[in-house]
């Protein structure tokens, strides 16, 4: 009888080996609002809980690329939780994903990073992120102790520099990935990309990713009034005075996502599925390029993977998908008649032996 089991990468074939990152360890909770009217600065308004889980950003995105690349690739957070249930059980999260969790401490004294998400009826939304959690603690000192790390992964690393944590404590983390000549990723949130740019951290930036949002503040656009496109193609411009040959990711939700590869650009639209939650989503597609990369595409088919896994994880109310897999993400793309590039199609195959 024949054993199918997951196709498991040779470390030969990987074009990096480990994943080093920074950026939040967290939950929260999704309030559903009554009524679309954005809600007023002194109003109550009636709405409730929602039965879904919810993870912040750094631990979306290792899960994802833990998932995704196996145990061949070494998935490092660098990171702090709350010496609480909630950070107990992320902890206890992590390690059965196969994340490496040696560098997440416990700050005593500090509650583990905890966000509300509230959503309107239409689908729109955003979240509140605690300030003083175990997530501010992080800084170059945290850093320093994985040091050793970046020398073992020389020139064989993606340093990962994620929102939620302090933007010294991500500067810190570039400087570290480009002296040891890793490929750095970033993200930073809406009102971090105007100082992220002025303050030269762009610079130290192989990788970046984008929601729309982010991307029409980088550009001074109002996201509501133009196209994601029109959008992308202000942010490129603005980017490549300051980093020529960046790669860009920007995500539109529905309407898809464009990754510039430092020449051309390149539009994927988003499959059509019964979306349960958007949030996520662009965390996941930065997780998906991510795992690309790694295993040696090319930017834009590592975009083909990053956009199907995207439209995967909205088909489950939590932030992480609880059953993303190679085999499960094939049998995704199968359902919706994606067709897949042969670099894809052979990492997310299955081996019989």
């Amino acid at each position: 009888m024949a054993i199918v089991k997951a196709l498991r990468f040779d470390p030969r074939d990987l074009r990096y080996r480990a994943l080093i990152g920074v950026g939040g360890i967290g939950s929260g909770v999704f309030f559903a609002i009554r009524g679309n009217e954005t809600v007023g600065r002194e109003e109550s308004r009636l709405g409730r809980f929602l039965d879904r889980r919810d993870y912040c950003k750094l631990h979306i995105i290792a899960h994802y690329v833990a998932t995704l690349l196996g145990p061949d690739f070494v998935t490092m957070p660098v990171g702090r939780v709350g010496d609480d249930p909630t950070g107990q059980r992320l902890l206890r999260e992590m390690v059965e994903a196969g994340i490496e969790t040696r560098f997440v401490k416990v700050a005593r004294g500090y509650p583990t990073l905890h966000s509300f998400c509230f959503l309107y009826p239409d689908g729109a939304g955003g979240n509140l992120t605690t300030e003083d959690s175990a997530c501010s603690r992080i800084d170059a000192r945290a850093l320093e102790e994985a040091a050793p790390e970046f020398d073992r992964f020389l020139g064989e690393g993606i340093a990962l520099a994620a929102p939620e944590v302090p933007l010294s404590a991500r500067a810190a983390l570039l400087d570290l990935g480009r002296s040891r000549t890793f490929f750095n990723v970033a993200a930073f949130s809406s009102e971090e990309i105007l100082p992220a740019l002025e303050n030269g951290l762009l610079n130290n930036v192989d990788l970046l990713g984008m929601n729309r949002h982010e991307a029409a503040t980088l550009t001074n656009l109002p996201a509501e009034e133009y196209d994601p496109e029109r959008i992308f193609e202000a942010a490129i411009a603005v980017l490549d005075r300051h980093q020529p040959g960046m790669l860009v990711s920007v995500t539109a939700g529905a309407q898809g996502s464009w990754v510039w590869n430092g020449r051309r650009a390149t539009h994927r639209p988003a499959l059509r599925v019964a979306v349960r939650s958007a949030a996520g989503a662009g965390d996941a597609h930065l997780a998906g390029l991510i795992a690309g990369l790694s295993a040696g595409m090319t930017p834009d088919q590592a975009h083909e993977l990053a956009s199907l896994l995207a439209s995967f994880t909205v088909t489950s109310p939590h932030t992480i998908h609880p059953d993303v897999s190679r085999s499960t993400l094939r049998e995704f793309a199968c359902g919706h008649r994606a067709a897949l590039s042969p670099e894809v199609s052979e990492m997310l195959q299955e081996q019989t032996i």
